[in-house]
């Protein structure tokens, strides 16, 4: 039987947090940047910001919040294809809960397009998540504790002290702000992990009718 599922829902969902928490247990392994419950939550938020911002309707909001929340369950399986394999499972888990064929289907689109690997911003809701997903750069998200053997992952995430993606008064460019501590990491180890990374927010920007900036200490970059 069909019922309203909402945000809340997926977020006090037992089965949902183990998952999480698992996923992001098998990449602490492999010495990957946190995944857990403080990235899908902040995604969420950010990806509901967008679509809200540009006028999207209350249900396309929470049906991207949804999508970005269980955005990295598939890393439970591998990391490799996890957009692929986390849709697969958010497509059984939101049937079991009860959603609808139809946001199920839009939500599964999002979250299997969301990885710079083989993604592409299909409709809005996979643009916003991968906007979202892609601006969650931080020191926070390094686990490693020893900066002496930080990889050039760890170097690049730990220079980050704030990172703001904001939507123009205009509604027509998007801005992600990085403030950057160079003792850390360079603008050029940035772009040799992340340009893949960007020129696929310059498309899912473009699907939303917007113009990508990237500024790194509020200087433009892109």
């Amino acid at each position: 039987m069909e019922k309203t599922v909402t945000y809340e829902d997926v977020r006090n969902n037992e089965i949902i947090k183990t998952y999480i928490q698992k996923a992001d247990e098998s990449l602490s392994a492999l010495g990957y940047t946190e995944h857990s419950f403080a990235h899908v939550a902040r995604v969420a938020e950010v990806a509901g910001y967008i679509l809200s911002t540009l006028g999207y309707e209350e249900r396309e909001v929470e049906a991207v919040k949804i999508a970005a929340y269980l955005h990295d369950i598939g890393n439970l399986v591998n990391r490799v294809d996890h957009s692929h394999s986390g849709a697969i499972m958010a497509f059984r888990i939101l049937g079991e809960m009860g959603m609808n064929p139809a946001d199920i289907a839009t939500i599964v689109t999002a979250i299997g397009n969301h990885d710079e690997g083989n993604g592409v911003p299909v409709n809005a809701l996979s643009a916003a998540l991968i906007l979202a997903d892609k601006s969650d750069v931080r020191r926070t998200r390094v686990r490693n504790t020893d900066i002496s053997t930080f990889d050039i992952h760890d170097r690049v995430n730990y220079s980050v002290e704030r990172s703001v993606l904001r939507i123009n008064e205009e509604r027509n460019q998007i801005k992600l702000n990085l403030e950057i501590d160079t003792q850390y990491g360079s603008v050029m180890d940035y772009f040799e992990i992340f340009l893949q990374r960007m020129v696929l927010c310059r498309k899912a920007a473009e699907k939303l009718g917007l113009d990508f900036k990237l500024f790194i200490n509020d200087h433009p970059i892109l």
